[in-house]
């Protein structure tokens, strides 16, 4: 066996280990104590060959998901204080979500990434430093990349490998170029952009993110949702935005890398 191969695995084996476990048909009573909580309706594999490059508000496809499918999407992190609330929002309502973490905030907070691994979510990467990768020199921002991958590798697995765990990446600002996007699809790696947002960037109160992102959920009707988990402002409006969920018949699809599926999907 290659080292690159071997290096694949051990991530691999390392990632299902830190993956719960869950016998089928039994998803919700293993993971949920409320039955009236949203819950994960069901886990969606993503294979990087078939689906290497999602989000309509970046690229022409998207994820296959039904009429009133979510996913949910966290970015910049992990923070914490900030990432807390938002991991018990999604706790409280038995949710599953993927958080792409800037490295520099992983190396500085590794007790937060295997916190959030160990819950259950979905961990992908979203550079070092977050800069704007399309700015820079290819080679620069490659190095860029690596290191982020690197950082939350080493927070998560005690690795230091450039291999990613989980083969799912974000451009900060959704600033690609064509080198970069051919160079990660090359290495089998998935980019996500997002299909729509709530702007949680921009200064508002919590009430005023929920109006705006529900307005544009009823536009899309399903989607990729992008989120940021340090904004404290989307920490104190998510549950409120997942009872909205809940209460309209909306379902959370939970997305993993292809092969390592480890939840039955269960229908509501």
């Amino acid at each position: 066996m290659s080292s690159k191969a071997r290096s694949i695995l051990n991530a691999t084996v390392v990632l299902l280990a830190l993956t719960p476990a869950v016998p089928v048909g039994s998803a919700r009573a293993a993971e949920c104590t409320r039955d009236d909580a949203l819950g994960t309706a069901r886990v969606m594999e993503v294979d990087p060959a078939t689906y290497p490059r999602v989000g309509l508000k970046s690229f022409p496809q998207t994820l296959p998901l039904h009429d009133r499918e979510v996913v949910l999407t966290f970015d910049d992190g992990p923070t914490p204080g900030v990432t807390d609330k938002v991991l018990t929002a999604l706790g409280a309502e038995c949710v599953r979500a993927t958080f792409f973490m800037v490295g520099r905030n992983a190396a500085d907070h590794p007790d937060m990434v295997r916190k959030i691994a160990r819950l259950g979510h979905t961990i992908g990467y979203h550079t070092w430093d977050h800069p704007h990768l399309n700015k820079m020199p290819t080679a620069q921002a490659e190095a860029n990349i690596n290191r982020g991958i690197e950082a939350v590798g080493m927070a998560l697995r005690g690795i230091d490998s450039t291999v990613p765990a989980t083969p799912f990446f974000r451009f900060p600002y959704f600033e690609s170029t064509p080198e970069l996007l051919d160079h990660l699809e090359k290495r089998g790696i998935a980019v996500f952009g997002a299909d729509f947002w709530a702007s949680d960037w921009v200064k508002m109160t919590p009430e005023e993110e929920l109006r705006l992102l529900t307005g544009r959920l009823e536009a899309a009707r399903k989607g990729i949702i992008l989120l940021h988990d340090p904004q404290m402002r989307t920490a104190q409006m998510l549950p409120a935005f997942l009872r909205y969920l809940h209460e309209h018949n909306y379902r959370i699809v939970h997305i993993v890398p292809a092969g390592v599926k480890t939840v039955s999907d269960r229908s509501r």
